[in-house]
This record gives structure tokens, sequence and C-alpha cells, in this order.
């Protein structure tokens, strides 16, 4: 990165060594002030590590937030965008696996990783897949107002009566092609 920002006339690019950009970011953030490459080498440090003598903070807040109490905000609730009704009576939920990252282009490249989560499932709540028919493993069709796919069962308690849940990592059971495609007019 330095050397592209140094090829199109940037200047302050001019680092020898990643330790020096470790050292400007200590001198210009407080709460790094006291990170050093040598600190890193011998083991880690946890932010924030505000001096050169700090241990490091590798729980935040154990005895009270930094700024007295805690500042909540309260939201005013707005329904989903669509709810469950006679036609879908489970809702979908997506999210993503501890083994891959978004799409999977890259980490399921990996032998490893693929072993311990190697394919989509639909996790499902055992009083669900009671009533549906459904037994653990089986391949199942999980279907939306907007297409259809299919996916392994995984009977869970981890699920809520009456949620499903699948990741999004995989091509073969595209997850997200069933959800809706209103976004969340706040964030």
């Amino acid at each position: 990165t330095g050397q592209i920002a140094q090829r199109m006339g940037s200047k302050g690019f001019d680092f020898a060594h990643p330790s020096q950009i470790m050292e400007e970011i200590a001198n210009l953030t407080p709460s790094y002030g006291g990170i050093a490459y040598s600190r890193l080498d011998n083991g880690g440090l946890q932010w924030p590590c505000p001096t050169q003598d700090h241990p490091g903070t590798p729980i935040l807040h154990t005895k009270q937030f930094t700024r007295g109490k805690g500042r909540f905000a309260p939201l005013d609730y707005k329904p989903p965008m669509e709810l469950p009704d006679d036609d879908y009576p489970l809702m979908l939920t997506t999210g993503r696996s501890l083994y891959h990252f978004h799409t999977g282009t890259l980490t399921r490249k990996v032998k490893g990783l693929n072993i311990l989560g190697g394919e989509g499932l639909v996790e499902i709540n055992p009083e669900d897949a009671s009533a549906l028919g459904i037994t653990d493993g089986e391949m199942v069709k999980v279907v939306s107002r907007r297409g259809e796919i299919e996916a392994k069962a995984k009977v869970t308690e981890v699920s809520p009566v009456g949620v499903v849940f699948m990741t999004f990592h995989f091509a073969e059971s595209p997850a997200n092609l069933l959800t809706n495609s209103a976004l969340d007019p706040v964030s």
C-alpha cells in the first residue's frame, strides 16, 4: 500500500518496516500508545494499551463503564416487512458460519474448514421438524415468496420454534435468494 501511495505521489508512506507503521498508529491514537511491534512479538497485546508500561486490556469494562453508567438508546419497534402466514408459516433467518467468510470464495477452498462446515444446512427446531415430517440429515426444499432451494436439514434446539436458520456461504444452497431485498431504513 505504501509503495502504491508513493508511486501516486503521496507523502508520508516511506516506511521501511511494518514496525514503523505501528509506531505511527501508537503516536496518533492514544489507546494504542503502548503498543509496539516488539511487544506484539512477545505473545501479543490487547487494546486498549495507552502507555509502554500498560499490560493491555483483555476485558473492557470489568468494573465500570468508561464514561460512568452505560448509555442505552431506546428504539421504536418496527415490525418486519414480512411475517409468517398460512402459506409461509416459518421465519427464515440467515447468517454466518464460524468456518466461512461471506460467500466462501476463499474459505471454501480450505479443506479443513470444509470438513468442519462444508455444506449449507437448514437448521430447524425439533417441534417444527416433527410437524413437517422432517428428519435430521434429510434433504429438504426451503420455499419463500421469492423462490426455492434445497439443503440438508439439521434438527436442533438451537433454532427457536417457528424459525429456521441458514448460512449464506454456499452457492449450492443460496439462502439469500429466498430473503426479502427490503433494506433496513435505519442502517
